[in-house]
């Protein structure tokens, strides 16, 4: 039987004493879902955004079935339906375009219960912020966060005051910094300057129109019969799939970072984007020479904020690739800071009040369900990086043997150790990361509810033991002091 379909969450009704004012820093995808779970557990939101407008840039993004589950369960399914492509399948092919090994998409979501969705970016993200404006989110632009601050409300309440760059003052019981890869609110947690680290690679984004497409018959498959592509190849590979329902056609190249310093979008030049793949699979210059322009974005990642996500007084923490940005290589980065989003607002959902100790029960739940697991993203991240880019050769025939070999359990679900065991194959070496013998028993079963309730359940069993601790340690010196 396939798993049901996430609950839609009905907003929590909380009285004014045990509700939060929340800020989030940031209008990114992050930001608009941490806003949508908090407003749900029934708290309120004000959302800091430094443009001007709200506005998302980017092309196509891919979101697995752990974060369709969490749009599905905001209540978003009709919405987005409007916007996703429903790929049938995931492939992997050599540079020169033979096919190594694929993924049924359609099979994993029929034991997963949630779908693999493709997107424009600025579609997702419009349907984002239309669902935190109707559930009541504030929305300011040209709100630029400089600094925060503390100060003790009234009642010894620790409050938290966001600074803004025209000298503003924004007070909330907690700020959270949402605010991307560039963070500045990472750096006002730690202290100190800390930029995201170079990767080697760049990528070129670009969108193609399909209607020339169709005039192709070496072309035309790929729009009529939506799935995604994976070339792999020395130093580099490309991605390709379709959006807006066939309208239009999302490429991606990753390729050695050529980049100035300092830089972090530029406009491509096309004719030395086309000179990098013009030996490669010949589907693929025909593509790009349907191409007019082209943008080029360096990639960084950002490993694990440490020692904490979130400061020691409970009013401030952080999200997204604020606190842990991966390479693209995972199709996981969005999805995780929608996830990060859904489990902080279910955390802040489950406090009994406002107190400092509140929050940080809280805070301290949400960066336990958190912390492993964007750790594992980014390294698995990292680990696809190489694998991709091997050049051809021993290592890479290596690779492609264990595709391969793992494609045998196509179709058969997720088997036991023992049945890989027999083919001489170990859990997790799948270099195809999605399958259930690479990440997908880990990565795309993940239910933000089941963490959150666990995980609660952890750190009120450690605060009662160390509160009987501290009752025991009491009466132990009250007797001394009698005697």
């Amino acid at each position: 039987m396939a798993p049901a379909k996430p609950a839609v969450i009905q907003p929590q009704q909380r009285h004014a004493d045990s509700r939060l004012n929340v800020i989030i820093v940031g209008a990114g995808l992050g930001g608009l879902g941490a806003a949508i779970s908090i407003l749900l557990s029934g708290h309120t939101v004000t959302i800091l955004e430094a443009a001007h407008e709200i506005a998302e840039v980017g092309a196509g993004i891919q979101c697995l079935p752990n974060a369709s589950r969490v749009l599905i369960s905001w209540g978003m399914e009709v919405a987005l339906s409007k916007h996703a492509t429903r790929p049938k399948q995931c492939n992997y092919l050599g540079w020169k375009g033979e096919t190594i090994a694929s993924m049924n998409f359609h099979e994993y979501e029929k034991e997963l219960g949630t779908p693999f969705l493709d997107f424009h970016r600025a579609n997702l993200h419009m349907e984002l912020l239309e669902r935190a404006k109707e559930l009541g989110a504030t929305i300011e632009t040209n709100s630029r966060v400089v600094d925060v601050q503390y100060e003790h409300a009234s009642d010894g309440r620790t409050v938290a005051i966001a600074i803004l760059g025209d000298g503003m003052r924004k007070r909330a019981d907690l700020i959270v910094g949402a605010d991307g890869i560039n963070s500045r609110c990472r750096e006002i947690l730690l202290g100190h300057p800390d930029p995201p680290l170079l990767t080697g690679d760049l990528a070129y984004r670009l969108l193609l129109n399909t209607e020339d497409m169709m005039q192709d018959p070496e072309l035309r498959g790929f729009v009529e019969d939506p799935q995604v592509n994976y070339w792999m190849g020395p130093d580099a590979h490309a991605v390709n799939y379709v959006l807006r329902g066939g309208k239009l056609f999302n490429m991606v190249l990753l390729v050695p970072d050529d980049m100035p310093a300092g830089a972090s979008t530029l406009a491509g030049d096309v004719e030395e984007m086309r000179a990098l793949y013009k030996d490669w699979d010949p589907r693929i210059p025909k593509l790009l020479a349907l191409c007019e322009s082209v943008c080029k974005w360096r990639l960084c990642i950002r490993p694990n904020l440490n020692p904490t996500w979130s400061h020691e007084n409970g009013a401030f923490t952080m999200l997204g690739d604020a606190a842990h940005a991966t390479l693209p290589y995972l199709a996981s980065g969005a999805g995780m800071s929608l996830e990060d989003g859904h489990v902080l607002g279910l955390c802040l959902g489950r406090m009994a009040g406002i107190s400092d100790a509140e929050k940080r029960k809280a805070l301290e739940v949400y960066e336990r369900c958190r912390r492993g697991r964007t750790e594992k993203v980014v390294a698995r991240g990292n680990l696809q990086q190489h694998l991709y880019h091997i050049h051809d050769g021993p290592e890479r025939d290596e690779r492609d043997r264990l595709l391969r070999r793992f494609s045998y359990f196509n179709g058969k679900g997720r088997v036991g150790r023992g049945d890989l065991a027999e083919r001489g194959l170990e859990q997790g070496s799948d270099p195809f990361p999605w399958r259930w013998q690479g990440v997908g028993e880990w990565l795309l079963t993940y239910e933000c509810e089941q963490d959150v309730e666990k995980r609660w359940a952890e750190v009120e069993a450690e605060l009662g033991k160390a509160g009987r601790e501290a009752a025991g340690r009491r009466q132990i010196a009250e007797v001394r002091a009698v005697l």
